[in-house]
């Protein structure tokens, strides 16, 4: 397990990076012209994002992405 130290502003920074990527994952997996290999993949990865995510951001932002991830099941 890894520790790391943030300031405000680099929290601030995080927080939207990670927000943008799940963003971005979720339009990609709304394109119904990509395989199942590659959605599985996406899918994988947000997950990832999502429980790192999860670590900084408040139950109402984070409500945003946990009703979709139920779908990448």
């Amino acid at each position: 397990m890894l520790g790391m130290l943030f300031n405000d502003r680099e929290c601030k920074e995080l927080d939207y990076v990670l927000r943008k990527e799940l963003d971005e994952m979720l339009l990609d997996l709304s394109d119904n012209r990509l395989d199942g290999e590659i959605r599985k993949s996406i899918a994988k990865r947000y997950k990832i994002i999502f429980r790192m995510y999860a670590r900084i951001a408040s139950p109402k932002q984070l409500s945003k992405y946990a009703l979709n991830i139920r779908t990448l099941k």
